[in-house]
């Protein structure tokens, strides 16, 4: 239960890369947000996590085994943040860029497209900055982490909602 049957450092080095896989999947999935996932987005994450713990762990299935990758991960996870806050080039790395998809009323059909986002998606976003149409916004834009800010086009008044929802790249998924 105790005794390591694989060394400390491999299982180290085995954390960090399946860690740096995990960190290029999310980067290259778009931009999500944990809490908006859908049933089928949950179900990956789930396999996948249960994918890569043989990977991480190896034949290794002791406690001091599971300490010694808890610590890494963390540790390896907080200097992440660290180099993100620090480092321009790191944050371009690690998080898409803001996107733009509607000016002066109008949909950008492309950026949409790209994003993943379909009709219900922004509609949706424009009623929770309590807006009616595409008609009324200045500009709206699909942010880093998912959520869409929306600057209406009349008055200098910025609606905010207390609640962001975030978007994920694909679209709706479903049977």
């Amino acid at each position: 239960m105790w005794e390591l049957s694989t060394p400390p450092l491999e299982l180290v080095a085995r954390s960090v890369l399946v860690y740096a896989l995990f960190l290029v999947v999310l980067r290259i999935s778009g931009k999500r947000e944990l809490g908006q996932f859908t049933i089928f987005d949950l179900a990956l994450v789930l396999l996948a996590a249960n994918a890569m713990q043989p990977a991480i762990t190896g034949p290794d299935a002791s406690i001091t085994g599971a300490v010694i990758i808890i610590l890494t991960l963390f540790v390896l996870n907080g200097l992440v943040a660290f180099a993100r806050q620090r480092s321009a080039i790191v944050r371009r790395l690690l998080e898409p860029t803001p996107t733009t998809i509607a000016l002066n009323g109008k949909w950008i059909a492309a950026a949409l497209a790209r994003e993943g986002l379909d009709d219900d998606d922004v509609e949706a976003a424009l009623r929770e900055h309590g807006l009616a149409s595409i008609a009324e916004v200045r500009h709206a834009v699909l942010e880093r982490d998912g959520s869409i800010s929306v600057v209406p086009r009349e008055g200098s008044r910025l609606r905010i909602s207390a609640h962001h929802r975030h978007y994920r790249k694909g679209g709706r998924q479903g049977p």
